[in-house]
């Protein structure tokens, strides 16, 4: 959940996204929809069997908001990396309204396993922010042969009154400024829909009592769970209760100075941690 609108970046057929890395765009059918995504090959890699990430955005992101993130972390570790629009989001198949209330369980525990079953990976390290870490905490609890560790920044495996705030703020946002505007960058004729299908579902009442905390046993893969201390989203519970619940060894990173989107207001941080994290598999 995140209101981060840097300027769309370039997703053509190829497309060097940063130094030593090639992107490769292409659509893939999964299930009943079409799925946009980035593959990433940096020009060294790392063992025969190299890792590949997978990148799973937030609530409102699209590709092109991780910007040269990925690229660069990829390079750094010599892994490779798949970025994509989840349903709904960007260039893939747009979401039909209602979102249903068990949207995050949906993607975690049946459309990521089906994506990686598309592309036969079996080696796999998913990062994720805020929806994105919580789709890949489920997706870690089906696939655990293949998810060889999970990356989290600001996940949410409960609802906390905070951020049912911080997302009336934004719908308020959506309709006194700009952001219709800016988030039309990433999600162009859909936006509405986009900004909706997340708003709609997380202040619906009944979501309040949606809660991921009961699936965290079966994880069983090491984790780096990282959070904002600033995080105008979630508390510091949220990671707390990832890393005593799930089965894996767990790594909680708190970051001063930071609010929900870590990768872009403490980059440096970031990398490094997650770079180390993945160099240490």
């Amino acid at each position: 959940m995140t209101l981060h609108t840097d300027l769309l970046i370039n997703c053509s057929t190829h497309v060097v996204t940063t130094e030593g890395c090639r992107a490769q765009c292409q659509q893939v059918q999964v299930g009943e929809h079409q799925l946009h995504l980035q593959h990433l090959e940096p020009s060294e890699l790392r063992g025969d069997n190299p890792l590949t990430l997978v990148f799973l955005h937030e609530g409102l992101g699209s590709i092109e908001m991780w910007k040269q993130f990925p690229a660069q972390l990829c390079v750094a570790t010599g892994c490779k990396g798949i970025v994509y629009d989840r349903y709904g989001y960007g260039f893939s198949t747009p979401v039909t309204l209602p979102r249903p209330l068990d949207y995050l369980e949906i993607e975690g525990l049946q459309r990521v396993p089906a994506l990686l079953d598309s592309l036969d990976l079996s080696n796999v390290v998913l990062i994720g922010h805020s929806d994105g870490g919580s789709i890949a905490l489920l997706a870690a609890t089906v696939a655990q042969g293949r998810v060889k560790a999970v990356i989290t920044e600001a996940a949410h495996v409960f609802v906390e009154g905070m951020t049912l705030e911080g997302i009336e703020d934004a719908v308020q946002a959506y309709a006194t400024t700009a952001l219709p505007e800016k988030l039309a960058r990433y999600h162009g004729e859909h936006t509405d829909n986009v900004f909706h299908a997340w708003c709609d579902t997380w202040l619906n009442p009944e979501f309040r009592a949606w809660n991921i905390e009961a699936h965290l046993s079966k994880i069983q893969c090491p984790l780096l769970v990282m959070q904002g201390v600033q995080d105008e989203y979630g508390s510091e519970q949220q990671v707390q209760s990832i890393a005593h619940n799930s089965s894996g060894i767990a790594q909680i990173a708190m970051i001063d100075n930071c609010g929900h989107v870590p990768h872009h207001q403490a980059t440096e941080t970031v990398f490094n941690a997650m770079r180390d994290f993945i160099r240490q598999l």
